[in-house]
Protein backbone atom coordinates (compact mmCIF):
# COMPACT_ATOMS: atom_id res chain seq x y z
CA UNK A 1 0.00 0.00 0.00
CA UNK A 2 1.09 3.52 -1.12
CA UNK A 3 1.56 6.01 1.52
CA UNK A 4 -0.34 9.27 0.17
CA UNK A 5 2.54 12.35 -0.40
CA UNK A 6 1.42 15.76 1.49
CA UNK A 7 0.34 17.66 -1.50
CA UNK A 8 -1.99 14.86 -1.94
CA UNK A 9 -3.22 14.53 1.01
CA UNK A 10 -3.63 18.83 1.23
CA UNK A 11 -6.01 18.35 -1.82
CA UNK A 12 -7.67 16.07 -0.84
CA UNK A 13 -8.58 17.92 2.30
CA UNK A 14 -9.26 20.86 0.43
CA UNK A 15 -11.25 19.42 -2.22
CA UNK A 16 -13.32 18.23 1.09
CA UNK A 17 -13.61 21.09 2.97
CA UNK A 18 -14.82 23.24 -0.48
CA UNK A 19 -17.74 20.86 -1.08
CA UNK A 20 -18.56 21.40 2.64
CA UNK A 21 -18.34 25.11 1.95
CA UNK A 22 -20.78 24.51 -1.13
CA UNK A 23 -23.45 22.80 1.16
CA UNK A 24 -23.40 25.17 3.25
CA UNK A 25 -23.92 28.17 1.28
CA UNK A 26 -26.47 26.58 -0.76
CA UNK A 27 -28.16 26.01 2.78
CA UNK A 28 -28.16 29.10 3.60
CA UNK A 29 -28.95 30.45 0.37
CA UNK A 30 -32.43 27.64 0.07
CA UNK A 31 -33.24 28.47 3.73
CA UNK A 32 -33.36 31.96 2.92
CA UNK A 33 -35.71 31.66 -0.61
CA UNK A 34 -37.96 29.56 1.19
CA UNK A 35 -38.48 32.56 3.50
CA UNK A 36 -39.31 34.43 0.99
CA UNK A 37 -41.81 32.05 -0.15
CA UNK A 38 -43.75 31.90 2.79
CA UNK A 39 -43.31 35.41 3.64
CA UNK A 40 -42.28 37.43 1.03
CA UNK A 41 -42.86 40.80 3.08
CA UNK A 42 -40.27 40.31 5.98
CA UNK A 43 -39.37 44.25 5.38
CA UNK A 44 -42.49 45.98 3.99
CA UNK A 45 -42.00 49.10 1.97
CA UNK A 46 -43.70 52.33 3.29
CA UNK A 47 -45.12 54.95 0.89
CA UNK A 48 -46.03 58.09 1.73
CA UNK A 49 -48.59 60.33 0.76
CA UNK A 50 -50.42 63.46 1.16
CA UNK A 51 -52.85 62.49 3.90
CA UNK A 52 -52.18 59.03 3.92
CA UNK A 53 -49.32 56.19 4.54
CA UNK A 54 -49.07 53.18 2.79
CA UNK A 55 -47.97 49.64 2.89
CA UNK A 56 -48.15 47.13 -0.47
CA UNK A 57 -48.22 43.39 0.47
CA UNK A 58 -47.10 40.65 -2.02
CA UNK A 59 -48.89 37.40 -1.45
CA UNK A 60 -46.89 34.00 -0.70
CA UNK A 61 -46.79 31.05 -2.72
CA UNK A 62 -49.84 29.96 -0.84
CA UNK A 63 -52.06 33.04 -1.44
CA UNK A 64 -52.06 34.57 1.82
CA UNK A 65 -50.61 37.80 3.17
CA UNK A 66 -48.00 37.04 5.39
CA UNK A 67 -45.99 40.08 6.90
CA UNK A 68 -43.37 41.05 9.66
CA UNK A 69 -44.05 43.46 11.78
CA UNK A 70 -44.33 44.65 15.74
CA UNK A 71 -46.29 44.70 18.52
CA UNK A 72 -45.11 47.17 21.33
CA UNK A 73 -41.88 47.38 19.50
CA UNK A 74 -40.87 43.94 19.54
CA UNK A 75 -41.03 41.67 16.38
CA UNK A 76 -43.52 39.27 15.09
CA UNK A 77 -45.09 38.16 11.75
CA UNK A 78 -48.68 38.79 10.71
CA UNK A 79 -50.92 36.93 8.95
CA UNK A 80 -53.94 38.82 7.61
CA UNK A 81 -57.41 37.25 8.07
CA UNK A 82 -60.14 39.52 7.13
CA UNK A 83 -62.72 36.52 8.61
CA UNK A 84 -61.06 37.39 12.30
CA UNK A 85 -62.75 39.56 13.91
CA UNK A 86 -59.76 40.63 16.77
CA UNK A 87 -56.18 40.09 16.66
CA UNK A 88 -55.37 36.53 17.58
CA UNK A 89 -52.07 36.30 19.00
CA UNK A 90 -51.07 32.35 20.20
CA UNK A 91 -50.20 31.89 24.08
CA UNK A 92 -46.70 30.83 23.77
CA UNK A 93 -46.29 34.52 21.54
CA UNK A 94 -48.50 36.51 23.97
CA UNK A 95 -46.15 35.47 27.11
CA UNK A 96 -42.90 35.97 25.03
CA UNK A 97 -44.36 39.66 24.34
CA UNK A 98 -45.33 40.49 28.36
CA UNK A 99 -48.81 40.68 27.45
CA UNK A 100 -51.47 40.72 30.33
CA UNK A 101 -54.03 38.10 30.07
CA UNK A 102 -57.32 39.63 31.05
CA UNK A 103 -61.00 39.19 31.01
CA UNK A 104 -61.99 35.51 29.71
CA UNK A 105 -63.69 35.13 26.46
CA UNK A 106 -65.36 32.01 24.89
CA UNK A 107 -64.44 32.06 20.98
CA UNK A 108 -65.67 29.45 18.05
CA UNK A 109 -62.37 28.50 16.12
CA UNK A 110 -62.14 25.54 13.41
CA UNK A 111 -61.53 23.37 16.39
CA UNK A 112 -64.65 24.26 18.15
CA UNK A 113 -65.53 26.68 20.79
CA UNK A 114 -61.99 28.14 23.35
CA UNK A 115 -61.50 30.54 25.99
CA UNK A 116 -59.16 32.83 25.08
CA UNK A 117 -58.22 36.00 27.43
CA UNK A 118 -58.78 39.90 25.77
CA UNK A 119 -56.06 42.25 26.51
CA UNK A 120 -54.94 45.10 24.97
CA UNK A 121 -51.92 46.30 22.32
CA UNK A 122 -50.76 49.38 22.91
CA UNK A 123 -48.69 49.98 19.24
CA UNK A 124 -49.19 47.35 16.41
CA UNK A 125 -46.67 48.27 13.36
CA UNK A 126 -46.60 47.25 9.72
CA UNK A 127 -44.13 49.16 7.98
CA UNK A 128 -44.98 52.96 8.79
CA UNK A 129 -48.38 52.26 9.54
CA UNK A 130 -49.07 51.93 13.30
CA UNK A 131 -51.47 51.66 15.07
CA UNK A 132 -52.59 52.15 18.60
CA UNK A 133 -54.95 50.92 21.34
CA UNK A 134 -55.37 47.80 19.63
CA UNK A 135 -57.99 45.07 20.91
CA UNK A 136 -56.93 41.49 21.06
CA UNK A 137 -57.15 38.08 22.01
CA UNK A 138 -54.50 35.67 23.60
CA UNK A 139 -55.46 32.44 22.22
CA UNK A 140 -54.96 28.93 23.00
CA UNK A 141 -54.16 26.37 21.14
CA UNK A 142 -52.62 28.26 18.05
CA UNK A 143 -49.92 26.41 16.70
CA UNK A 144 -47.03 28.45 15.48
CA UNK A 145 -45.77 31.73 15.68
CA UNK A 146 -47.86 33.70 13.13
CA UNK A 147 -50.03 36.16 15.08
CA UNK A 148 -53.49 36.50 13.52
CA UNK A 149 -54.28 40.26 12.26
CA UNK A 150 -58.00 40.51 12.29
CA UNK A 151 -60.72 43.30 11.83
CA UNK A 152 -59.76 44.70 15.23
CA UNK A 153 -56.83 46.26 13.15
CA UNK A 154 -57.86 46.17 9.95
CA UNK A 155 -61.20 48.32 9.99
CA UNK A 156 -58.53 51.11 11.29
CA UNK A 157 -56.97 51.05 7.28
CA UNK A 158 -58.42 51.05 4.25
CA UNK A 159 -57.29 47.27 2.34
CA UNK A 160 -57.51 46.79 -1.63
CA UNK A 161 -56.41 43.24 -3.36
CA UNK A 162 -55.80 42.87 -7.06
CA UNK A 163 -53.64 40.53 -8.96
CA UNK A 164 -51.58 39.03 -5.66
CA UNK A 165 -50.95 42.45 -4.33
CA UNK A 166 -52.72 43.98 -1.12
CA UNK A 167 -52.47 47.63 -0.70
CA UNK A 168 -53.00 49.05 3.12
CA UNK A 169 -53.28 52.67 3.50
CA UNK A 170 -53.48 54.50 6.62
CA UNK A 171 -54.94 58.00 6.76
CA UNK A 172 -52.55 60.73 8.70
CA UNK A 173 -55.40 63.15 8.90
CA UNK A 174 -56.67 63.80 12.23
Amino acid sequence: MSEQTPGRRAGRVMWVLAWGAGLLLATHFFGGWEDRQRNPNQAPQSVHGDGFVEVSLTSSRQGHYVVDGQIDGQKVTFLLDTGATQVAIPSQVARDLGLQAGAPVQIRTANGLATAHRTRLASLRLGDIELRDVAALIAPGMDGDEVLLGMSALKQLEFSQKGGTLVLRQSTLQ
